[in-house]
């Protein structure tokens, strides 16, 4: 049996109709090949109209390359994907144990996917470079909206700014798993003092998805509003990301 992260490269193995053997039957392998005409495949349609037209699982069978054996060809997996995790974005932020269940994905296509993933949420994301100016809620969800709503863990973020609300860096501060990461001043601010920030805005995401804020969240706010006070570097947001939307102290008075 092929193994599952096999990809065919002589375009002709692809291309190809397989005969029968003598016993009139294709054989696994053969069955697992692309056999319908080759205006109706999805390379030759994205050559000859463009990607736009072609369906979910076109799109994705492409990325797959090549069927495997027990699973039919890639059009196939790339459909059982799609139903197994309801859609495109199921697909791509799905972990490499979930993928690896599917026949015919293993360790090689499995990271494809998540790396394919984890690239369209950077292309999406507004950059956010040393020296951006960071002036709303809005601004920040931009970038962050994109990275850590589909994140399955909590992960906290410290936005180190200047005295003109400029980017110093950002830093991650804890990371937690499906419930909440406990977050403490000390290791909060503790970047914020040795790169002598002016301000600093916090992020979070809720892995459910919903960026309303948890009494946790607001206790946490609170503390580090105060620390912030005493220190002399002023927290002037903590904005919690989910999907869709996000929630910011700041819009909301706090």
């Amino acid at each position: 049996m092929p193994d599952g992260d096999h990809f065919e490269s002589d375009r002709s193995r692809q291309d190809a109709c397989p005969a029968p053997s003598s016993s009139g039957q294709h054989s696994p392998v053969a069955r697992s090949r692309l056999c319908w005409p080759r205006e109706q495949r999805p390379r030759e349609r994205l050559a000859s109209h463009g990607a736009a037209v072609l369906s979910d699982g076109e799109l994705l069978a492409l990325l797959l390359g090549t069927g495997h054996a027990s699973s039919g060809n890639a059009l196939v997996l790339a459909n059982e994907l799609l139903d197994g995790f309801a859609d495109l974005r199921g697909v791509f932020c799905a972990s490499a144990s979930e993928l690896s269940r599917f026949s015919g994905v293993g360790e090689a296509r499995a990271a494809a996917l998540i790396a394919v993933g984890e690239l369209a949420r950077r292309l999406e994301a507004e950059t956010l470079l040393p020296g951006s100016a960071l002036r709303s809620s809005a601004a920040v969800n931009a970038h962050f909206g994109p990275l850590l709503a589909d994140e399955r863990r909590e992960m906290f973020f410290a936005l180190l700014l200047d005295t003109k609300n400029r980017l110093i860096r950002r830093v991650r501060i804890s990371e937690g798993s499906l419930g909440a990461s406990l977050v403490h001043p000390r290791e909060a601010f503790r970047p914020a003092l040795r790169e002598a920030a002016a301000a600093v805005i916090f992020v979070h995401n809720h892995p459910s998805g919903d960026p309303t804020p948890s009494n946790e969240d607001r206790r946490i706010t609170e503390r580090l509003r105060r620390a912030g006070e005493l220190l002399g570097i002023p927290v002037l947001d903590h904005v919690v990301v989910g999907r869709p939307g996000y929630y910011s102290f700041a819009d909301q008075g706090w």
